[in-house]
């Protein structure tokens, strides 16, 4: 990554020196000396983390801040509960609440191409194919099995875990991450 005077500057972006020069936005296929010539100085990249589990590093890059695995009530600064317009508490919601949430969206997705089967079903009499109603089923069964495995989840740990995906001894997945083991789609 690189630096001007303390700003970072962006690869395919034109950026403007403390002398009020212009510099065009392939800058990046500068050679590293013309780069420090024109005051670009080279910075490690910041650390990085998977924002699906941590809000970043703490205050000194030492450690991972955990995203919250329940809810909790929002408060502001000063530690006082937010209420919405209504008078209702407003919520944080916490991994697992959101990855229900996620959960339910997908298995709707998942049902919604089949329907119309059963509204047909519903107002015609005509069956639903086995294959289909078979289908469905599974559906909500994985549905069921993902929400059940992510409220059991009582660590950061624990619901990270949900996410990993098996492999066998030389390292190839041999399935799926549980919290994305849906039947193959018909």
């Amino acid at each position: 990554m690189w630096q001007h005077n303390g700003k970072t500057i962006k690869e395919g972006r034109s950026w403007v020196s403390t002398d009020g020069i212009k510099h065009p936005s392939n800058w990046a296929v500068w050679s590293d000396e013309v780069k420090k010539s024109f005051g670009l100085v080279q910075v490690a990249d910041s650390k990085t983390w998977d924002n699906r589990f941590y809000w970043g590093w703490d205050s000194e890059e030492k450690n991972l801040v955990e995203r919250n695995i329940d809810d909790e009530d929002a408060t502001d600064e000063s530690g006082n509960k937010l209420k919405d317009e209504d008078g209702n508490q407003v919520v944080n919601y916490g991994l697992k609440s959101i990855a229900i949430s996620n959960t339910k969206t997908i298995a709707r997705g998942k049902l919604s191409h089949t329907d119309w089967y059963v509204i047909r079903k519903s107002e015609s009499e005509t069956a639903i194919p086995s294959s289909i109603a078979t289908y469905r089923a599974a559906v909500r069964t994985a549905c069921k099995t993902i929400e059940d495995a992510i409220t059991a989840c009582d660590t950061h740990a624990k619901f990270m875990a949900l996410h990993e995906v098996p492999l066998d001894g030389s390292g190839n997945p041999t399935g799926n991450a549980l919290i994305s083991d849906w039947p193959k789609e018909i």
